[in-house]
């Protein structure tokens, strides 16, 4: 097989066995968390054979061609038996293919990388482990347990909870677990708890020693609660943890209070939809995350060229007979330096034409090519840009407003009102969504979903055109709106917008959303 262009050397073909496999570790669930090497094999990988992922938001790192291989791996879903995966990933090799076998955490910890790696070596398959952030460690570390801290252990024990704890005799040797004076970690341990416990007090590990369950580490479900060994099956009961928690024994637990960091994000726990296009969804996304949300990406929208360019493209190579640019959207001005650039030309067209943006993320959007806008309004709607555009002196002077295919037409009427000719020309349409995901009804009718974003008229209207109002209403999650013109949409449909910035943009947005659930916002149950 040939290498790829652009391909890193390291992701070279074995010439003898035509294919390679990649054991890549995903990490513990945060997407940040997966290492470069693993993100570079993701991104030119052939076949990705992937178990349940706590962030599939990684598959987005593939190319789009690439072959998706879904094989289960969690509790109660076991889409192909291990012997299967075993076969699967060594078949697509044989073909010459680039495989990675994308796993939860660390392949080798736990994740049974090293049977699918014996698999592979015998079947003569050229591999490689490419390690991942283990849960072990990152958990912890969002908890504010260090493992290891010179005043309280030096060693860290990882552990399996995963025995039964009516074998005749343990693979444990617990007199040496409780006399270590090492931080110990059990992994999958819930169930076994109380043994767990038990066993260790009765090897000599005193019974207030502190001890920590750290539950969906590093995700937007994280949480953790600490205690001593003794008490710690009774805590798990009373505050309802259950797999995947960590269990976590040692003086180092001492430090939690201390250094908690992750649990103090604003957001944590709660589960915000964005319903902007796949295009636009990363800044709103991103921001949520950071703040500790779970955001569901489900694009009600999705952006689509037209099939024909050419009056678009004329009027780019006219640019000169024009005495502004109004860009109303940060696709707009993607799309506008797409065409410049299949015409060969460059932001020098735009010489001796006024640029105007609708708001600061389409001003940056130009910023990032070099443009600094000439207007930008105070508020970012078409009657402010409208404003201020007449407050310059349209009358005569022509202008160029390339948009969305569907606008309100508020801007290029008044402006031709005012004595100005106006060149309308689509750069791009909107198209709705097909339908809604199962897993999102299922999350809206068990009342999981917390907030509901939308940032234009065009997504109030696509979400509500494939998910039912009263389900959302029965849901208690709140709406959250851009601005005016978009609460106008939502309440054309008898619903209210709880959340409203009182500027127009994405970061207002987050803040107002920030605020609401900071300040004592609660979703009705």
């Amino acid at each position: 097989m040939k290498e790829k262009e652009g391909m890193p050397s390291f992701l070279r073909v074995a010439p003898e066995t035509g294919g390679r496999v990649y054991l890549v570790g995903a990490g513990p669930g945060d997407p940040g968390l997966l290492t470069l090497k693993g993100r570079l094999i993701l991104e030119c990988a052939d076949v990705i054979v992937y178990d349940y992922l706590a962030d599939e938001g990684l598959l987005a790192f593939a190319r789009p061609e690439a072959e998706r291989v879904y094989v289960g791996k969690k509790a109660g879903d076991h889409a192909l038996p291990q012997e299967d995966i075993n076969r699967l990933i060594v078949e697509k090799a044989r073909t010459g293919k680039i495989v990675a076998r994308l796993k939860g955490g660390d392949p080798c910890m736990f994740g049974r990388g090293g049977e699918e790696a014996q698999e592979l070596a015998r079947a003569g398959i050229d591999f490689e482990f490419v390690p991942g952030v283990t849960s072990a460690i990152a958990g912890p570390a969002y908890a504010g347990i260090p493992l290891t801290h010179r005043q309280y252990a030096s060693s860290v024990t990882f552990i399996t909870g995963h025995e039964d704890p009516g074998k005749a005799e343990s693979v444990h040797s617990w007199d040496a677990l409780a006399k270590s004076a090492s931080t110990l970690v059990f992994f999958m341990g819930m169930k076994n708890l109380p043994d767990i416990s038990a066993q260790l007090i009765k090897a000599g590990l005193p019974s207030g020693c502190p001890a920590a369950l750290i539950h969906w580490g590093t995700t937007s479900r994280h949480r953790s609660v600490a205690g001593t060994i003794a008490d710690l099956p009774d805590i798990a009961v009373a505050h309802g943890f259950t797999n995947p928690s960590l269990i976590v024994v040692g003086d180092v637990v001492r430090l939690r209070n201390e250094l908690s960091w992750f649990e103090k994000r604003p957001l944590l726990g709660k589960t915000v939809v964005v319903t902007r296009s796949r295009e636009q969804a990363s800044s709103l996304a991103d921001r949520l995350v950071e703040l500790g949300a779970e955001a569901v990406q489900f694009p009600v929208i999705s952006i689509r060229l037209p099939a024909d360019f050419s009056a678009f493209d004329a009027a780019l190579m006219e640019l000169k007979r024009y005495d502004w640019l109004i860009a109303t959207s940060a696709n707009t001005v993607e799309i506008l330096w797409r065409r410049l650039t299949a015409l060969k030309l460059d932001s020098r067209a735009l010489a001796g034409c006024r640029v105007a943006a609708i708001g600061p993320a389409t001003a940056q959007a130009l910023a990032d090519r070099g443009i600094t806008a000439d207007f930008v309004p105070t508020a970012y709607v078409a009657e402010s840009v409208l404003e201020g555009l007449l407050a310059h002196g349209v009358s005569g002077q022509r202008i160029f407003l390339p948009r969305a295919a569907k606008a309100r037409d508020v801007l290029p009427d008044e402006l031709r009102r005012a004595g100005a000719i106006v060149d309308v020309i689509a750069a791009y349409e909107t198209m709705p969504a097909q339908n809604c995901p199962e897993d999102l009804r299922k999350r809206l009718k068990a009342g999981e979903i917390d907030c509901i974003t939308f940032a234009s008229s065009s997504t109030v209207e696509n979400f509500f055109a494939i998910v039912p109002v009263e389900l959302v209403r029965k849901s208690g999650a709140r709406l959250a709106c851009i601005g005016p013109i978009t609460a106008a949409s939502l309440k054309a449909l008898d619903l209210a917008a709880d959340i409203q910035p009182d500027a127009f943009t994405i970061p207002s947005l987050v803040k107002a959303i920030e605020g609401y659930f900071t300040a004592g916002g609660r979703p009705c149950r």
